[in-house]
């Protein structure tokens, strides 16, 4: 039976890949996306197009196709044959068993059925062993999805983050322009002094420059890689949705072991693993099964045709003096004898022959394996092996779960402090710089002075905005962990 479900699988597998494909191919063919993205049509689409998530989904339609099959093997098996053929010269003519030389035309027919009564409960072990194979890919494909969600919204917050800090670096620019248009003027009129205070701005103006091209840069990067994700042709003019930011601090009565107890319980992969022993456990029971007897009831009708099938009608019966004689009295009197006083021959009907031939058998047969080269013991032996493996596995996955839990836990944690740290920064650089250019408008300091408190200020900003999108993204994760992922 094995060698046929993966026959089976084989074909079936076959046929799915190719409808997915095509089926996937003409949807990215069809993919168009409006002039402003969102946050659930960019997932919806890297679903969707993914090839972790389609080959997922096309694992899990073949495990459900495994597991109807399975329920379907408990049904009768029932099937139908035929033969028609024709002999030429000396052969056995099949409706007098006598040998004939001429052609004839002979068919046999037949219908067979047959139902396992018991075999050691293999077969309701199979059904067990692919419902919670079917039931495991489900959540591994969901898994997938989950996966890609993660990504693509990493992808977006690197898109938000990477505009922002573009509208930075041109508000940079904007301010020195404007310090430096005051200084050119002021030069035209012999009024700077030092004239180190313009080349300084003149530099400072080239270097925000320079900022500006790599925010650019780093934008169309970012928007690179989430169209990467998508698996689309990339579209440069897309505007992107804004998401609501939740900059909420981390709540104090939630702790890392509380987290993990709630991610056990909603992720995928975790639910997932435990099927998978099950599947594997009850897949020692199908191949213990097979050290069992196996009960079968069965069935036949079969008839059979011949074109030599002749009949023969005889005509009233007349006395006839055949070769016998009984003497009386010395004198000998012949023996008459009844016979027809004519025949006629004639061929039998198909259907009359189909009829008369019909041959019915009803029978249970029992099979009992003894010797079949211990394959049953090693199969048994193997699927222990397999079962021992899914434990390891499962075990494996809850540790790295935890793991990654409390990673995740102490990020956000950091992510957090950084944040804030970052905002009291930006906000004492911020003041400092009011005053600075304060000071250097009157003419009171230089502009290495200035153009240090203006550096401090703008390298504040950058943080404290890649530090925010940090702290976002962080808690993004351990809303998965949660089971609450939104945006």
């Amino acid at each position: 039976m094995g060698s046929i479900m993966q026959t089976i699988k084989a074909v079936l597998f076959s046929g799915i890949v190719l409808f997915a494909i095509l089926h996937c191919q003409a949807q990215d063919t069809v993919t168009n996306i409006g002039s402003t993205l969102t946050i659930q049509q960019c997932v919806d689409i890297a679903i969707k197009n993914n090839l972790q998530v389609r080959q997922s989904e096309i694992t899990m339609l073949l495990n459900g196709v495994a597991f109807n099959q399975s329920k379907d093997n408990l049904l009768p098996q029932i099937n139908g044959n035929a033969s028609q053929g024709i002999n030429f010269g000396r052969s056995i003519n099949p409706y007098t068993n006598q040998y004939i030389d001429e052609q004839i035309n002979t068919g046999n027919y037949g219908l067979n059925a047959g139902l396992v009564l018991f075999n050691g409960l293999s077969l309701q072990s199979a059904i067990k062993q692919n419902r919670y194979a079917y039931e495991a890919s489900k959540l591994d494909w969901q898994q997938q999805k989950d996966n890609i969600t993660l990504n693509v919204l990493l992808s977006y917050l690197q898109v938000l983050s990477s505009q922002e800090l573009l509208e930075v670096s041109r508000k940079q620019a904007e301010i020195d322009s404007s310090q430096l248009n005051r200084l050119i003027n002021m030069n035209k009129e012999g009024a700077v002094t030092p004239l180190s205070n313009l080349s300084d701005l003149q530099g400072q103006y080239a270097a925000d420059l320079g900022g500006i091209v790599t925010a650019v840069n780093n934008l169309e990067t970012a928007k690179i890689t989430l169209f990467q994700y998508m698996n689309i042709r990339y579209k440069k003019d897309v505007q992107y949705e804004k998401i609501p930011l939740d900059l909420f601090a981390p709540d104090d009565n939630t702790n890392s072991d509380s987290i993990f107890q709630t991610a056990l319980t909603v992720i995928p992969s975790i639910k997932s693993v435990d099927l998978k022993v099950k599947s594997y456990q009850n897949s020692v029971k199908y191949y213990r099964g097979q050290y069992y007897p196996t009960l079968s009831v069965y069935g036949s009708l079969s008839s059979n045709y011949s074109s030599a099938a002749t009949s023969t009608i005889y005509g009233a019966n007349v006395p006839v003096a055949s070769d016998s004689y009984v003497t009386v009295g010395g004198t000998n009197y012949p023996v008459f004898v009844q016979q027809p006083s004519s025949s006629t021959t004639s061929k039998i009907a198909f259907s009359d022959q189909f009829k008369n031939n019909r041959y019915t058998q009803v029978g249970l047969q029992l099979s009992v394996p003894i010797l079949n080269y211990l394959r049953t013991r090693n199969n048994v032996k193997q699927a222990k092996i397999n079962l021992k493996n899914a434990e390891i596995t499962a075990t494996s996955t809850r540790n790295q779960l935890q793991q990654n839990v409390e990673q995740a836990y102490q990020n956000q944690l950091a992510a957090y402090g950084q944040y804030r740290s970052y905002q009291d920064q930006s906000k004492a650089y911020g003041e400092s710089f009011r005053i600075t250019e304060i000071r250097f408008n009157e003419g009171v300091i230089t502009s290495d002075v200035y153009v240090l408190a203006k550096n401090r200020l703008d390298q504040a900003n950058v943080n404290l905005i890649a530090s925010k999108y940090n702290y976002i993204f962080r808690s993004k994760i351990l809303d998965y962990y949660r089971g609450a992922l939104r945006w």
